[in-house]
């Protein structure tokens, strides 16, 4: 049974493309390793740019800077 935890920010992430992400993922385990996709479970966490950081600071201090 494949697990997946995608880690994203909210942004843009509307419903219709969080559902096309899903399918997409559980369609390329199917393609590429034979995985079943009715056992496939794909999770999607939705992370706040203030709570992710890169290098030292946050996504949103670093979209800032441009």
């Amino acid at each position: 049974m494949p697990f997946v935890n995608i880690k994203i920010t909210p942004d843009g992430a509307t419903p219709e493309k969080k559902a096309e992400l899903i399918a997409g993922v559980t369609n390329l385990l199917r393609d590429t390793l034979g995985k079943n996709p009715a056992t496939t479970v794909v999770i999607i966490d939705e992370v706040e740019t203030d709570n992710w950081g890169i290098g030292g600071e946050t996504v949103t201090a670093r979209r800032k800077k441009g």
